[in-house]
């Protein structure tokens, strides 16, 4: 049992599979200037967690907590924070990738990082949320402007990112097309997807065209192969940046653009979540949900990649 000076985290001292995540106890940390102290109560497990816990990716070498997802309350707030009290229920990202470190019972971050948790939902639902919601808002509002009409295409559309795009998308008033195994369609039926290719069966390129904006989840050749189902001046938006090389050069020549976006953290795009769950417009799909002590067994069930939404680590 932590006492009132550190805290249970997840951590690792080399990178590798699964196994390698242990729980460990650490010091609590202290909130300094324009930050809070969180008690986490919930925090999601995306794709980008288990690539650092193998890769290292942007963190190097270990040991680190991963986690960028919060759901949780207010704990202390260091100088100068006017945005949070101690006491208010706030879900936010921390700042990617540096700011890693959810997967704790604490964590401190600046205080705009956060915004307040839809009363609507319980932190297990906000603590899936602000990674994907962000990447997916970044990537279709604040970058590709999508309008009401346009044509989007969302792969892997029932992936964490995917169903929570295919849902920002319907609530801009774009006609969404997804792609996803057979036995997903009618899962994203239900989240609004107007047209579903199963990637399986069916080459997206030859099943689709006139798209205005295309969001490119999977990485590999996927975003060159999505400039072919652009209309002129269509958008490949590849949320990870560096998979292809030939990825502008190929745009430029088709007359089509494609640019790479790492998600921010951002509280007015969290603000903006909170109001599109507060409308009932924005709900993450909970695929399972596990106790802080169980992380590798989350991280074993996302290296399958065959989750439908999101993982979610819970500290009570």
């Amino acid at each position: 049992m932590s006492n009132a000076n550190t805290m249970h985290a997840i951590s690792q001292n080399v990178l590798g599979g699964p196994e390698v995540l242990q729980e460990v106890e650490v010091e609590r940390p202290t909130p300094g200037p324009s930050e809070v102290l969180v008690r986490v109560r919930a925090a999601g497990v995306n794709p980008t967690d288990w690539k650092h816990r193998e890769l290292g990716i942007f963190l190097g070498q270990p040991p680190f907590v991963l986690g960028w997802d919060v759901s949780g309350v207010v704990e202390a707030v260091g100088i100068g924070v006017t945005v949070h009290q101690p006491g208010d229920e706030v879900f936010g990202m921390l700042p990617y990738p540096f700011g890693v470190g959810s997967h704790a019972e604490y964590v401190t971050a600046p205080a705009r990082s956060f915004a307040a948790k839809p009363s609507s939902v319980d932190h297990t639902q906000a603590g899936a949320l602000p990674l994907v919601a962000l990447t997916a808002w970044q990537a279709l509002v604040d970058t590709a402007d999508v309008q009401p009409g346009q044509r989007v295409l969302v792969h892997a559309a029932a992936g964490g990112v995917g169903h929570v795009a295919v849902q920002i998308a319907k609530a801009r008033g774009a006609y969404v097309i997804g792609t996803a195994s057979a036995g997903k369609h009618d899962f994203l039926r239900e989240l609004g997807a107007d047209e579903l290719i199963d990637y399986r069966t069916t080459d997206f390129t030859e099943a689709v065209k006139d798209v205005d904006v295309v969001l490119d989840t999977m990485g590999g050749d996927y975003a060159v192969r999505s400039l072919r189902v652009l209309r002129k001046d269509g958008l490949v938006v590849s949320i990870l940046p560096g998979s292809s090389k030939e990825l502008s050069a190929e745009a430029e020549k088709l007359g089509v653009r494609a640019v790479e976006m790492l998600v921010e953290a951002d509280h007015t795009g969290m603000k903006a979540i909170a109001e599109l769950v507060e409308a009932g417009k924005l709900r993450a799909t909970i695929a399972e949900t596990f106790p802080l002590a169980d992380a590798a067994k989350a991280h074993a069930l996302g290296d399958t990649g065959r989750t439908t939404g999101k993982l979610v680590l819970l500290m009570d």
